[in-house]
């Protein structure tokens, strides 16, 4: 076994939220002022904290960024994920296999906020697998692209985050994966909610794969690479 521990992002990678959340992150922002695209809003926000954009929702916008503004979206986020949200197709068989071969060493290590986290992963059923060893990047000094949340999570396993997998399916986190010093392994299955396999590639990532059912395979294959 190449690796002491696996990191999994969460979103887009363990659920299919980001269609849900940019959505309705598109229709707040344009209730505010400013009126863009879903491809638009995905492009500026995919991967990314709403926090660490706030000088640029405020320049859009005309109005400052807020704690309340950005309260009242969560709400508006959570109620649609509370309706809607759906596991990535895999993404429980695969936690279940490295929960038991790596012997409980794996963590979620996200850019969103502690109640969203918990939300969505009780109710897609993988609460019972992280409990304990979820990281938020808002509980950090500095959200993805930065390492922080990822080198906080290796430090909670008790191990090298340069022994580590991480999982990820953006450039944003696949970049905060590798300045930690892990090796990213970029889930792409295409369509929207997901960085593309030439995005993920040109951020650094080598290791590539469509299907999260494969994950553990790969994980393993990696022993003998």
């Amino acid at each position: 076994m190449p690796f002491a521990a696996v990191l999994f992002d969460c979103d887009g990678v363990l659920v299919d939220s980001e269609p849900i959340t940019l959505g309705v992150l598109r229709d707040v922002l344009e209730q505010r002022g400013w009126k863009m695209s879903q491809a638009e809003c995905d492009a500026h926000f995919l991967g990314r904290q709403v926090s660490d954009e706030a000088e640029l929702i405020a320049e859009r916008t005309g109005q400052p960024f807020t704690r309340q503004w950005l309260q009242d979206f969560w709400r508006r986020r959570d109620e649609a994920l509370s309706l809607h949200l759906q596991p990535i197709p895999g993404a429980e068989a695969a936690v279940d296999t490295l929960y038991r071969a790596y012997h409980g060493r794996i963590a979620c290590a996200s850019g969103s906020d502690r109640g969203k986290l918990d939300l969505q992963l009780r109710k897609t059923g993988l609460y019972r697998y992280f409990e304990g060893r979820i990281y938020s990047g808002y509980e950090v000094p500095h959200g993805k692209p930065a390492p922080d949340v990822y080198l906080a999570a290796a430090a909670g396993l008790g191990v090298d985050p340069r022994r580590c997998a991480v999982v990820e399916d953006t450039p944003t986190g696949a970049s905060a994966g590798l300045a930690a010093g892990a090796t990213v392994f970029g889930y792409c299955p295409g369509g929207p909610g997901h960085g593309s396999a030439a995005q993920l590639r040109e951020a650094g990532v080598h290791h590539l794969f469509h299907d999260m059912e494969r994950l553990p395979a790969l994980l393993e294959a990696a022993a003998t690479a």
